[in-house]
C-alpha cells in the first residue's frame, strides 16, 4: 500500500524515488492525473539532474483533444515496495502520475485539503 496527500491546490499527490541507471536517485512529489494516460511525467530539469537516458519521441492527446508530442526516456521508480522500469515523458508541468503507473491498482482519495490518498493492489482490497 502507498500514500499520499491531497495538497493545498485539492490534487492529489504522492512521493516517488526516481533513479537513473547508476541508481543515482531523487525523491519527488507527483500529482496523480487521472486524465494522463501515461506512466510518469518530469520536467527537463529533473531529467537532466538524473540524465536519463532517450529512449525516443511519443505522442498524446490532451484533453482539449489538440496533439502533442512527448520525448521519452528511461527511468527506474520505486513503486509500491518495488523497483520498476518505466518510460519517462518530459513535460513542463509538475511531475504527473498516470493511468499506466495505477493500472493494475485501487486509488483512493479523500478530497479535502490534507486528506489521505490511498493506493492498493487490486488483491489487497479484495
Amino acid at each position: 500500500m502507498m500514500q499520499g496527500v491531497v495538497n493545498p491546490s485539492c490534487e492529489a499527490t504522492i512521493s516517488l524515488v526516481i533513479s537513473n541507471k547508476n541508481r543515482q536517485t531523487k525523491l519527488i512529489s507527483a500529482v496523480i492525473d487521472t486524465g494522463y494516460t501515461g506512466f510518469l511525467s518530469l520536467p527537463r530539469e529533473i531529467i537532466v539532474a538524473l540524465n536519463l537516458p532517450w529512449t525516443g519521441i511519443d505522442r498524446g492527446n490532451l484533453g482539449d483533444g489538440s496533439e502533442i508530442t512527448f520525448e521519452v526516456y528511461a527511468a527506474t521508480v520505486i513503486w509500491d515496495g518495488q523497483y520498476r522500469d518505466i518510460p519517462i515523458n518530459e513535460a513542463e508541468t509538475d511531475p504527473l502520475v498516470g493511468m499506466s503507473l495505477l493500472y493494475g491498482y485501487d486509488l483512493q482519495i479523500q478530497a479535502v485539503e490534507g486528506g489521505r490518498v490511498t493506493i492498493k493492489t487490486l488483491e489487497e482490497v479484495g
